[in-house]
This record gives structure tokens, C-alpha cells and sequence, in this order.
């Protein structure tokens, strides 16, 4: 492989899905695991594109970011981003659902079960399942509590993917926010790998070789 032509792109943080000018549905995503991604992946001397949803982290050095918000914006980014890369680390955790209309003023308390009404997401993942070429690699990740090598296996043959990562997020070490993490790595070919408790970066390492071996 030759390091400075490949291409890897990762996604990082939560997405916002705004109801009114002051609310927004989201989740407790920090971005860290990504963007340590993003840096061990730059660190191997690869072409690091790095979409990311609003977090409070900065951009390792030499990657190229790009910043979203909502769902709709990260899939028009990926959807540019994907066809050029070699790999796609997709750890974002995107928000399932958005507000079906977003007002211009602040709901008020009392209209609020009655003016919150939701629709889906697009399944970005699912979409660049779709339209994998030959030789792109795709690694999702899964965010479980429960039946969760079950659930992550599922997702991995149902949208295609090459490797899927499970974070089981009732764990005492790792998850959303901390420094640390412990995961799984599932292979399409029936592999299985356990990693952690250890520093993100550390995690991110391990994971991008085992994924290139």
C-alpha cells in the first residue's frame, strides 16, 4: 500500500436535529473516538478527510475537516467525500430521527407534545453500503446496551459493511465522553477481536491494524 495515496474518510461527533430556534434533539457524543481516528490514521501518512458534527475538539494536524450539523448535511458531505476514499471509518453517531418541522419560534411548554411530530433520518451508512466499489473498505460502529453482539453483527451484513465496531455502552469503562474506550471488532469473514480498556488513541491504533492486516 502506498501510505500518501490512500484515502480515509471518518466521520466524528453527534448531529443536531433542531425543533426551534433553542431545542435540538441530539446525543451525548464527545467526537473523540473520531477524531483519535482521524489522527492515527494521519499518523500512517494516509489522506484523512474528517466529517464532523458539533463537538469541542480539535482538528489533529493534517487533516482535512469539514464541519455539519444535522443528519442531511453529514450524508451531502459523505456523499461527496466517499467515492475518492479507500476507507470509511463511520463512527459519527448520527440522530435516527429529526423534527419533521422546525419552527421559527421558541415552542412553548404547553404545545410541545402536541407541535413535536418526527421523521427519519436517511441511513447514511446504509447508502454508502449501497455503492461500495471493489477494494473500499467500510467500518461502522455500533452503539449497544443490550443483545449487542447480535445487534452489531446484524448491522454489519445488513448494510453492507467490511468491519463494524461494538461499544457496549453500559460498560463502566469507555463510551460517550470518556478518554477511554473497550471494544469489539467484527470482521465480515467471521473474525473477532477484543480491545481496551485503553486511551482512544491507543484504541484507534489497534484498530486500524488489525483492519489493514
Amino acid at each position: 500500500m502506498n501510505a500518501s495515496a490512500f484515502r480515509c474518510l471518518v466521520t466524528a461527533g453527534p448531529t443536531r436535529e433542531w425543533m426551534d430556534p433553542v431545542r435540538f434533539l441530539s446525543n451525548p457524543s464527545s467526537g473523540k473516538m473520531g477524531y483519535a481516528l482521524a489522527r492515527a490514521a494521519r499518523n500512517r501518512g494516509w489522506k484523512v478527510n474528517l466529517v464532523s458534527g458539533p463537538v469541542s475538539l480539535k482538528v489533529p494536524a493534517g487533516v482535512t475537516p469539514s464541519f455539519v450539523e444535522t443528519a442531511l448535511e453529514m450524508r451531502d458531505e459523505c456523499a461527496k467525500l466517499f467515492p475518492s476514499c479507500n476507507m470509511l471509518l463511520m463512527s459519527a453517531a448520527v440522530c435516527d430521527h429529526r423534527p419533521k418541522n422546525m419552527v421559527d419560534q421558541k415552542i412553548k411548554k404547553s404545545r410541545m407534545t402536541e407541535s413535536l411530530e418526527l421523521e427519519s433520518n436517511p441511513d447514511i451508512l446504509s447508502e454508502l453500503g449501497s455503492q461500495k466499489a471493489e477494494g473500499q473498505v467500510l467500518v461502522g460502529f455500533a452503539a449497544e446496551t443490550a443483545d449487542c453482539e447480535a445487534n452489531a453483527m446484524a448491522k454489519m451484513h445488513e448494510k453492507n459493511l467490511d468491519w463494524i465496531v461494538l461499544n457496549e455502552v453500559g460498560l463502566e469503562e469507555g463510551g460517550f465522553g470518556s478518554d477511554n474506550n473497550s471494544v469489539t471488532l467484527f470482521g465480515k469473514n467471521g473474525s473477532r477481536q477484543s480491545f481496551g480498556s485503553a486511551g482512544k488513541l491507543e484504541i484507534a491504533n489497534e484498530l486500524l491494524d488489525s483492519i489493514v492486516s
